[in-house]
């Protein structure tokens, strides 16, 4: 792989590069958040209802499924395209050093995707899931890239802010937008708009917004050479072979490092369950509680503004009791939250405005404080290719909790049960990760022990 750093040309350049790559937050955030979490579950759910039989199923490639679960499905899906798609992008982008083509690529077939859901309307429940499908596994792919990008353009002691502002930059575009959507939501009498055409030009418009701003960061990177004979154990020729063959050589080299691997699988059973809380709370809440969209658009707009306060302070408390026992107190706090969600009254906003207030205080924290800790168990020299399983555990492997969620409801028809049965990824997580000893594990990586971890 190639190991390009930020010593590739000057501070200047360093700086004009880091400024434009954190425009790709800003752009692809706004799906992540309008799109995934508060619009689309709850549209797409409706459409779905509006074309099941009498019995509530639709029969996509003459499946039956239950018309709430369709959604939980989608997502699924997805993430399973994303698995195959993203070690053939992560393979490409090493072996040819053009990561802005595959950048860009990802980008707009995401964005084009997501503009497309204009049209989901009526009964066209099978267009939103295949648009779904295609944009969640395009923007995964889009993310490996973006990533990717990260050694080359800043010195290893300033990644962690660049890293930040990146997630900064993504929180703030994702409340601003939302903002704006409140305001057309709520007014949509006013525009001339119906409830559901407001929903489709939201959906809409952060493919749009998507697209703009990708812009940024492809006129601001730039590629690098890469070095004779290609990246990893594939050389340089193939096409998708070479993605698996790192990958398969990445889990080969991780076997001799195993407390680095136990505190990888612990990650991707803890963070399956956050990912799918976050897919599908705005399904709850509409489902279930009967919130209206307003509430569940206020509730998410909390969320991002409460998710830098929260990381901010499990900073700081991870700075005195250490990175994974604060994980470990997060992973409390979310089981809490969905035993909380599960006797959660109907039709009370106020209630459910606590419990947004709860999972933005611990949603950016837990995920920043599992990567930080991940980074001192990654050996010298293999950070790229730990990191890009490390992706696929955060993005390209969260596909049994949707998964889970989906069954769960098509077999008792509750989305309490369904919300409920989330709780096993925390308590397996927490479990295998307490069980992981990280000083042991940071000194088997061959890495210094910091005083506090």
């Amino acid at each position: 792989m190639e190991r390009a750093s930020g010593r590739d040309g000057d501070a200047a350049d360093r700086v004009r590069e880091q400024r434009g790559w954190y425009f790709y937050d800003f752009a692809c955030s706004v799906y992540s958040t309008s799109v995934l979490t508060v619009f689309l579950g709850p549209y797409l759910t409706s459409v779905a209802k509006a074309a099941a039989d009498a019995d509530g199923f639709v029969h996509p490639l003459g499946i039956p499924v239950r018309a709430g679960s369709l959604f939980a499905y989608a997502v699924s899906v997805s993430v399973v395209v994303a698995v195959i798609a993203m070690p053939i992008a992560g393979a490409a982008a090493d072996r040819t050093g053009r990561k802005k083509p595959l950048l860009a690529g990802a980008a707009y077939v995401g964005a084009v995707a997501t503009t497309g859901m204009f049209f989901l309307d009526g009964q066209r429940y099978l267009l939103g899931a295949f648009l779904l499908i295609v944009a969640n596994a395009s923007f995964s792919v889009s993310m490996v890239v973006y990533n990717a990008y990260l050694p080359q353009i800043s010195e290893p002691d300033e990644r962690d802010a660049v890293s930040s502002r990146g997630w900064a930059f993504g929180y703030t575009s994702g409340a601003l937008v939302l903002v704006l959507d409140l305001v057309l939501y709520t007014g949509h009498e006013s525009f001339g708009l119906s409830e559901a055409d407001a929903i489709r030009i939201c959906l809409a418009s952060a493919g749009v917004w998507w697209g703009v701003f990708t812009l940024v960061p492809l006129r601001r990177l730039r590629d690098r050479r890469t070095k004779p004979g290609g990246a990893g154990p594939g050389g340089g020729g193939g096409t998708a072979g070479p993605g698996w063959r790192q990958l398969a050589a990445t889990l080969r080299d991780m076997r001799r490092h195993p407390l680095t691997l136990s505190f990888l699988l612990a990650y991707l059973v803890y963070n399956d369950g956050v990912q799918t809380v976050i897919s599908q709370a705005s399904v709850y809440g509409s489902e279930e509680l009967g919130l209206d969209q307003t509430t569940l658009i206020t509730a998410v707009l909390l969320v991002q503004v409460l998710a830098v306060a929260g990381a901010l302070g499990m900073g700081r408390l991870a700075r005195r009791f250490g990175a994974k026992r604060t994980i470990l107190g997060s992973l409390a706090v979310w089981t809490l939250i969905l035993l909380a969600g599960y006797v959660l009254p109907a039709k009370s906003p106020l209630f459910f405005y606590v419990l947004a207030s709860a999972i933005g205080m611990v949603l950016g924290g837990s995920q920043a404080l599992s990567r930080s800790l991940f980074s001192h168990l990654v050996p010298d020299g293999k950070e790229a290719e730990y990191f890009s399983a490390y992706e696929m555990s955060d993005r390209g492997l969260s596909w049994l909790g949707p998964l889970v969620f989906g069954l769960a409801y098509q077999m008792t028809g509750s989305y309490r049960d369904a919300i409920i049965s989330l709780v096993i990824f925390f308590v397996i997580g927490s479990v295998l990760l307490a069980r992981v000893p990280i000083r042991r594990a940071v000194a088997a990586a061959g890495n210094p022990v910091p005083e506090r971890i």
